[in-house]
């Protein structure tokens, strides 16, 4: 295999001389092979259930089928399985990772199913199950290729906990700041979703909180005049909505999100909680900090407005549920120039983009990291009504070997 310089791109005509080099070559003909193989391990995997905080049954099988293609593989303290595929090394390395967790799971393992057409339904079909079925096939390409030459790195894979929600990417965490692997690893390629239209290069920070109003309860009509926490926790809620609605257009764009409202036992009881959990989200941290600046005053002025008329007042808590750091690899970033002379060898017309993923913390932490997808389509993420169809996996498993062939020989 050429050992590419470093330099800040990989011409196409580079990329065509490592796409014909007989370890690179056996690699991507066996994704080809192992269609069938791969969509039935997809299913069987989706089946399991890993809702976040829950992964340790998908774990413990990721870990048997990756032992099975010949990888030593383990379970970190943190639950991350993590694998090495052929004679084990003491780096560096290349991590490649995906997501075990999903934001909803199948309460019966009938609720993951293929249509006649080969499209899969349910609960993290695509988000992230085509992600870790991409580790799968990677082992078992390798097992059955010749191996890589001239790499000065060796591969770790990652099938990683705690990516989504109050997860607070905690298997990503553990792994690079934590674990004695994490010094070891030079730079990452994490697998999150199907689409290969993306490079995600910059980690969109990110912040939630759980807001608690608190009062003495009681009866909806003897009781009535005393301070409602419904009737504040939603006045919050409309006072920050409507604040940042009325906001000129920002240099950087932002997002909230309500994303769950609890409180009250019954119709005619006053309740004597409420409870609100929301996600923030900014490109920059000086907007994500004006948002949580805000969040504060809202919820300030919501208490002060309920308890103005109130016999019996509440109060209001606002806990720092966890936040996502930012962070940015430049565009001329040698990764991110890999990534797009692959892509125009591929023919794929990807872009740079911005999202939340586990490449938040190696990024927060300057490594070169990117959050790429996997092949294939799909839809409805983080809804009942998940799907993935399969075609156009072959491209992106391809592609996902090219830029590890490249990050191993660097």
């Amino acid at each position: 295999m050429k050992n590419f310089p470093k330099r800040n791109s990989a011409p196409i005509n580079g990329i065509a001389e490592l796409a014909a080099q007989e370890g690179v070559r056996e690699v991507i003909e066996q994704f080809r092979r192992d269609r069938q193989w791969i969509n039935e391990q997809h299913l069987e995997l989706c089946r399991i259930a890993a809702p976040t905080f829950f992964e340790a049954k998908r774990a413990e099988w990721m870990l048997t089928r990756l032992r099975s293609l010949g990888c030593d593989a383990k379970i970190d303290r943190a639950g991350n399985v993590i694998a090495f595929p052929g004679t084990p090394t003491t780096g560096p390395y290349v991590a490649v990772t995906a997501h075990l967790d999903t934001v909803l799971a199948p309460r019966r393992p009938e609720e993951i199913y293929i249509e006649g057409d080969g499209r899969m339904h349910g609960p993290g079909v695509a988000d992230n199950g085509s992600g870790l079925v991409a580790l799968l096939a990677i082992a078992k390409a390798l097992q059955k290729a010749p191996p890589l030459e001239n790499t000065s790195a060796s591969i770790m894979l990652v099938a990683n906990v705690g990516e989504e929600g109050e997860g607070n990417l905690s298997g990503m965490r553990y792994l690079c700041r934590q674990s004695a692997l994490g010094p070891k690893i030079r730079s990452f390629l994490v697998l999150d979703g199907p689409s290969v239209e993306h490079i995600t290069s910059q980690a969109l920070a990110s912040r939630r909180f759980e807001i608690t109003f608190q009062g003495a309860g009681g009866h909806s009509w003897s009781d009535f005049g005393i301070g409602n926490p419904v009737h504040a926790l939603s006045r919050a809620v409309h006072l920050f909505n409507s604040h940042q609605a009325s906001k000129p257009a920002m240099l950087s764009r932002t997002s909230h999100n309500f994303g769950i409202i609890e409180g009250g036992i019954s119709v005619n009881s006053i309740p004597s909680s409420a409870l609100a959990k929301l996600d923030l989200r900014a490109e920059t941290q000086g907007a994500l900090d004006d948002m949580a600046s805000l969040l504060t005053e809202c919820v300030e002025r919501a208490r002060d407005t309920e308890n103005a008329a109130a016999t019996v007042k509440v109060s209001a808590k606002i806990r720092d549920m966890g936040q996502r750091p930012g962070g940015q690899l430049p565009e001329t970033s040698p990764l991110v120039n890999y990534l797009r002379s692959i892509d125009a060898f591929l023919g794929i017309r990807s872009r740079i983009d911005c999202a939340s993923t586990d490449a938040n913390i190696p990024l927060s932490m300057g490594l070169p990291a990117v959050s790429i997808g996997t092949g294939g389509s799909g839809g409805g993420a983080h809804t009942p009504a998940e799907w993935y169809h399969p075609d156009g996996r072959d491209v992106g498993l391809k592609r996902i070997f090219l830029a590890l062939a490249l990050l191993l020989t660097e």
